[in-house]
């Protein structure tokens, strides 16, 4: 038994440090596998390192016991308990605890990374907090030099192994000063292989492009510049005096090699070189937001017109309003999805669905209330708790990056949110720091336990490791499972079916994401693709899944707007449940009211009833008229939204109302913004009624927005040529012979016409 607890004892630095792998974790065969391994992996290791914790608290191993004195350190805890109170006062506990596949970002995450807060508290030296700046180090350098890689090979934003951009940029907006504090301790060839991996790490955040970490950056160096050039000669020397005294000279040397005196100098010109580079590219921002280089492109875009920036406002407007409606519990982890369906609009929101308000602030302030929103911003505080205990210490080259490293955290949050990669590492790095920051306070010491605690450490540790099944195994199975059905959907479905069968069977926190995907596959592909007995399989499959998701989770409306969509796409010949389609209807527009999906589905539903009657009839009329109604009542919702607008026209030209579609499609083209469903919309509209410019004008858009749309390409050609312009066809024509010969032949008469007119 000793010589097993001297191995668990000897391996026990390593579980601690385990979790600054996770970001080079990935796994193809896995739904989601930028971020699912990551977050499986994190709870495995948490589970194991609690077990050894606890083996080794029992068994009389000496840990920094008295370091829970300090107040800082008890906001981990105390936001976990306000979290979970929050969630059992909130929608749904279970979902709560667990999160989704595609987050993992519940309280059994937020559990975790707070035990390991604790454990590396309780347990890290300055020779540890030394050893996990150099992983850290290590890590960000290589994932940084993966993504510049990327970039190289790829263009555009790059996400690297965190599979998303702003993740990547929030991660290394951490790691950049961690690598900075390793390169602090070291010497040599290694210091400088250090500053490199920064180097790499800063360039690689600017090709991320995103916004939010490089304004952070920019605001953490300001105030370093600003603060070596405001700072008082006179308490330079007395530091300087200090640190000599406590032999720490060599950790806080002057930045750069400079003495005191020409960094002033030196901070200031930079920084005034960089307040004028900042008016310049204010002056000249709309030629540089032309630019093809997306950092500079976006960073200059950044204004009140600029639509990513518009929609994130009304957002943020929007979740204060909702957050003053439960302003002290907030609505529990993971329930920010329900907030945002409430105000969601689709004339001022870019994304469908959203789970984030990207703003971290207001996300802590409306799942946990207030008290969340301050616990939060006391656990980045606490940063400078540490730093100010530090430089006290003498160590004010360490204090200054920890300090630089929190004001970069809170600035890139205000726009981004954490995934398991970057809050782990700030936690990570917080009791770390606070641990060196105590200095030479309490030592190692052993907690007096009675002796039947042993024998229970050993059941304890036990359950640990077999919760490891249900928290990362199952779940891996699950999302495996999920992969290989959308590998079969459309060629083996029912190996599809089985697959989706089995990993419900597993009864993990995945039924939510089954849904949306078996959703997604039923709906956007098999309903076009498969027919007879496949297609009937495959919408069984969905039906079962988002059936028993509308009955467990009542204030999703994703949900209720999925099933209802999969019902109103039954296959011929199946009944469908009228009083559940109404149900599910009902349910989505009360918990989004301004989506249009299922409004559209109403639509379909009374058009559809209408064309069994015969043309000319009171029925079919009175079907018609009620789909212009639901119509009418969405407009009246979404004015300013085109998209209705030529759903309308199309309905009253098949009404034979022509004046009234006519007057609708004006509506609908001066509200048009670009988007890619409302051009294709109206360019079924316009091509009906050979209105040939206006056709012309949204296959356009069409094209520009979908590059790859061939068919749309042809059409363009097409009605170029009937709007008068032959020689703009022929050009359509000759690209189309380069790129998809085929489609050339489906229309025989328009190829004879411009095959004639290009021999003349």
């Amino acid at each position: 038994m000793t010589y097993f607890l001297e191995r668990i004892e000897r391996a026990y630095p390593w579980l601690l440090l385990a979790p600054v792998i996770l970001p080079v974790v990935i796994w193809g065969g896995l739904i989601y596998p930028y971020l699912v391994p990551k977050t499986l992996l994190f709870y495995a290791l948490s589970f194991i390192a609690m077990g050894a914790f606890a083996l080794l608290a029992a068994h009389e191993r000496a840990f920094f016991w008295g370091r829970l004195a300090h107040k800082e350190t008890w906001i981990p805890a105390l936001l976990l308990a306000l979290a979970y109170i929050a969630s059992i006062a909130g929608f749904d506990f279970y979902r709560s605890f667990w999160s989704l596949f595609v987050r993992g970002d519940g309280l059994l995450m937020l559990t975790c990374a707070v035990s390991s807060f604790y454990l590396i508290l309780l347990y890290a030296d300055r020779a540890f907090f030394e050893r996990l700046l150099r992983l850290v180090a290590i890590v960000g350098s290589f994932v940084a030099a993966y993504g510049i890689g990327e970039w190289l090979f790829g263009g555009g934003r790059i996400g690297s192994l965190l599979g998303n951009a702003a993740f990547f940029a929030g991660y290394l907006g951490i790691t950049f000063f961690a690598t900075l504090a390793a390169a602090h301790a070291l010497s040599g060839g290694w210091r400088r292989a250090a500053n490199v991996g920064a180097a790499l790490q800063v360039i690689a955040i600017v090709l991320t492009a995103t916004r939010g970490t490089m304004l952070a950056l920019f605001v953490a160096g300001g105030v370093a510049l600003a603060y070596i050039a405001l700072r008082n000669p006179g308490a330079e020397a007395a530091e300087s005096k200090k640190e000599v005294r406590l032999g720490r000279a060599a950790r806080s040397a002057p930045f750069f090699g400079f003495a005191a005196g020409a960094q002033r100098i030196w901070a200031t010109g930079v920084l005034l070189a960089l307040v004028a580079t900042g008016g310049l590219f204010f002056a000249f921002r709309a030629e540089i937001a032309k630019m093809p280089f997306a950092p500079a492109a976006r960073i200059a875009s950044i204004g009140a017109n600029d639509p990513d920036v518009a929609s994130r406002l009304f957002i943020w407007k929007n979740m204060l309003g909702e957050i003053e409606k439960s302003p002290w519990l907030g609505v529990g982890t993971e329930h920010i999805d329900v907030l945002f369906n409430r105000f969601y609009d689709p004339t001022l929101i870019q994304e469908q669905w959203f789970d984030r308000s990207h703003n971290a602030f207001l996300d802590y302030a409306a799942q946990y209330g207030i008290g969340g929103l301050l616990l939060y911003l006391a656990l980045i505080a606490s940063f400078f708790v540490a730093a100010r205990r530090s430089a006290r210490d003498g160590d004010t080259r360490l204090a200054g990056l920890f300090a630089l490293l929190a004001i970069t955290y809170a600035v890139q949050n205000v726009f981004v949110f954490d995934t398991i990669s970057s809050f782990w590492l700030l936690l990570a790095l917080l009791a770390a720091y606070l641990s060196v920051s105590f200095g030479d306070g309490p030592s190692r010491s052993v907690l007096p336990l009675l002796p039947w605690i042993r024998s229970a450490s050993w059941v304890f540790a036990l359950v640990l490791a077999l919760l490891i099944i249900p928290a990362s195994v199952r779940p891996a199975l699950a999302a495996y499972d999920l992969s290989e059905a959308y590998k079969y959907q459309l060629i083996d479905v029912s190996k599809e079916v089985t697959y989706l069968s089995h990993g419900m069977a597993l009864g993990t926190y995945g039924d939510l994401e089954y849904g949306y995907e078996a959703y997604d596959m039923y709906a956007n592909d098999q309903a076009t693709a498969l027919s007879g007995d496949a297609r009937v399989a495959g919408y069984q499959a969905a039906l079962s899944i988002l059936t028993d998701d509308f009955n467990r989770y009542t204030y999703d409306a994703r949900t209720a707007l999925y099933l209802a969509h999969v019902l109103s796409l039954a296959p011929p010949g199946i009944t469908v449940d009228k009083n559940l389609l109404s149900a599910s209807l009902e349910r989505a527009i009360r918990l989004s009211p301004k989506r249009s999906q299922p409004w559209y589905v109403l639509v379909n539903l009374s058009i559809s009833e209408a064309n069994t009657h015969p043309v000319g009839s009171p029925e079919r009329a009175s079907g018609y008229a009620a789909a212009r109604d639901i119509l009418a009542r969405y407009i009246a919702l979404v004015p300013t939204l085109a998209e209705p607008h030529f759903v309308l026209a199309q309905l009253d030209f098949a009404a034979g109302d022509t004046a009234a579609a006519s007057a609708e499609a004006a509506k609908g083209k001066e509200s048009y913004t670009s988007d890619l469903e409302t051009a294709r919309r109206a360019v079924g509209y316009y091509e009906n009624i050979h209105d040939w410019q206006n056709a012309l004008f949204f296959l356009k858009e069409v094209v520009q927005l979908d590059p790859q749309d061939t068919v749309s390409q042809y059409d363009l050609a097409k009605v170029t040529y009937l709007s008068g312009d032959p020689a703009g066809a022929v050009r359509i024509v000759e690209g189309l012979r380069k790129t998809d010969p085929a489609i050339l032949g489906t229309d025989q008469n328009f190829l004879a016409a411009i095959t004639a007119y290009e021999s003349r």
